[in-house]
């Protein structure tokens, strides 16, 4: 009896061990391929955020040089959606902003250190252009000068007010007519033409939306201006 109650004991002990080791290697293979789950994921996470394309200052293609200024703006679309205006990552004008209207929007900043000045919109539809004609002669030396159309920005400029945004570096304001968009970035006291500059005709012909073109975006770097 003693013997059998004896075989009995290292039977059971035999099939707890037994048990204990499979369960415990079991439960190290678990771990491993957690673990390997985890390093991979880890690792696939470091690789997407390693390719995920950078973003620059107004959603730009490319970062700007030192001493530059990021911009990015659009003209409006039709008479429903109204021009957009960002610089250094800051929006000076826009719908959402509520401070854009009909006709020629304009942003001046300061050619040094980025800082917006003022933003006006002047109605060349149904305003007068006299009193763009004396914000165009106050503009500072030094100053940069951002303007986008919306709906009509054309019907009421006379041979000054375009002389004026001329002399600011434009060259298709001499040509801008009923309807046309046209996103213009250029500065007072420049010596040449500015390289920033937009413009497409209103063609019932080819125009995107019904009696208006399609919108018109740049985006660029400005110099800073220096002493």
């Amino acid at each position: 009896m003693r013997v059998a109650g004896a075989a009995k004991l290292v039977v059971a002990v035999a099939v707890f061990l037994l048990t204990f080791y499979v369960i415990s290697q079991v439960f190290e293979i678990k771990m491993d391929a957690s673990l390997g789950n985890l390093f991979a994921r880890s690792a696939l996470d470091a690789v997407v955020r390693s390719t995920k394309p950078p973003r620059y200052k107004c959603g730009i293609s490319k970062a700007c040089p030192e001493k530059h200024f990021a911009f990015k703006m659009a003209s409006g679309a039709a008479n429903v959606v109204g021009p957009k205006i960002c610089l250094e990552d800051n929006v000076l004008m826009s719908g959402v902003k509520n401070n854009v209207g009909r006709g020629i929007n304009v942003a001046l900043v300061n050619g040094k250190t980025g800082e917006l000045i003022d933003t006006r919109y002047f109605d060349m539809w149904g305003g007068n252009v006299a009193p763009f004609i004396e914000f165009l002669k106050a503009i500072q030396d030094g100053t940069i000068v951002l303007m986008g159309t919306y709906d009509d920005g054309a019907t009421k400029l006379n041979d000054e007010a375009r002389r004026l945004i001329a002399e600011l570096g434009s060259t298709s304001i001499t040509h801008l007519g009923f309807r046309d968009n046209w996103v213009f970035c250029g500065g007072k006291g420049i010596k040449t033409k500015s390289p920033f500059e937009q413009h497409i005709k209103n063609n019932k012909d080819t125009n995107k939306y019904e009696g208006w073109p399609e919108v018109v975006e740049m985006e660029g770097c400005i110099p800073q201006k220096q002493d």
